[in-house]
């Protein structure tokens, strides 16, 4: 049985906070694996939010650094779910070269109606819609997709789009979970993720023979990306080209440089100052509590007081 590619063992890979590229061979089959530590503990421990949402959001995390980590160019992949379910509204972004972030708005009574009980991301989410949009900046065109959501998980939308909008054969899974580190005596989350997806044909439309053989390629990869198990996507022992090796070294699966993960906020005390600016006097009164105005980044949970006498003085002209 063969090694792992010379190209894998020369990569220097970190355990946590990456995005594995990979592509196998013998199956005709691209993919991403991506393993986050200290990256979704952050994001995630930011908020006071319910284990439920925290979960489903870790997953919005671990989905948006799979699909964001495609992009070659510079700018920003944004998932974004809508729903009339307890979580109500759901947003990860990934800016490249590889900066997470994310946040969840929900329905606390609703939310805890369901202590006790399964709670899995299509219950939380309930129906609405599920959007994935890459921005490229202020001066390109925004491509954005849309599939409907109607009890799916975050991996099965995103299986829908793939299947109906790009007609792209497409294994996803996705998976958050508290870890217990026995050194700190803490907990703390973590997150992984694994998308596999089929080729396209190049060169024009392939002979019945050739889509045979295709099929049989993919059906043999999706067998395989199958056999994944939560634990391995989360094991901060397990690296992740050697659970790459794991999965598909019958394959002949070569791994790509990782790209590094790392959270981030764009929030900043002028940049906020500078939009209360642009309320008028009885708005920026409105705002105003025991002469205070404050806000709250709902992406890092950061709180920022502001004196709306100073904001009101600002925007008048000398």
């Amino acid at each position: 049985m063969a090694g792992p590619s010379q190209e894998m063992a020369e990569l220097v890979i970190p355990k946590d906070d990456l995005a594995l590229p990979f592509q196998a061979e013998l199956s005709h089959v691209t993919g991403r694996l991506v393993k986050l530590g200290p990256t979704v503990d952050d994001i995630l421990s930011r908020h006071d939010y319910p284990e439920p949402v925290s979960e489903l959001l870790g997953e919005a995390v671990a989905l948006a650094a799979l699909l964001g980590a495609a992009l070659k160019f510079e700018g920003k992949f944004i998932l974004q779910a809508s729903t009339d379910g307890p979580v109500d509204l759901l947003v990860a972004d990934y800016q490249t070269p590889g900066q997470l972030r994310a946040y969840a708005r929900f329905d606390k009574e609703q939310v805890a109606a369901l202590d006790g009980a399964h709670v899995d991301s299509a219950t939380l989410l309930g129906k609405g819609h599920f959007a994935m949009t890459i921005d490229r900046g202020p001066d390109m065109e925004r491509y954005q997709g849309i599939v409907p959501l109607d009890g799916e998980t975050l991996s099965q939308a995103a299986d829908i789009y793939f299947r109906q909008s790009e007609q792209l054969p497409t294994f996803l899974k996705l998976v958050t979970a508290k870890h217990y580190q026995g050194e700190d005596k803490s907990w703390s989350w973590r997150a992984g993720g694994l998308l596999v997806q089929k080729l396209t044909s190049e060169g024009g439309l392939a002979s019945e023979g050739e889509e045979a053989a295709e099929d049989e390629d993919w059906n043999r990869a999706k067998l395989l990306a199958e056999t994944v198990e939560d634990h391995e996507l989360l094991d901060p022992t397990l690296a992740a080209e050697r659970l790459l090796y794991r999965l598909f070294h019958e394959e002949r699966v070569r791994a790509y440089p990782p790209l590094p993960l790392d959270p981030y906020c764009s929030c900043s005390r002028d940049r906020i100052e500078g939009i209360l600016r642009n309320f008028t006097d009885e708005e920026v009164e409105e705002m105003t509590v025991e002469n205070e105005i404050e806000v709250t980044c709902e992406f890092c949970n950061k709180q920022y007081s502001f004196d709306p006498a100073e904001i009101n003085a600002k925007r008048k002209p000398n």
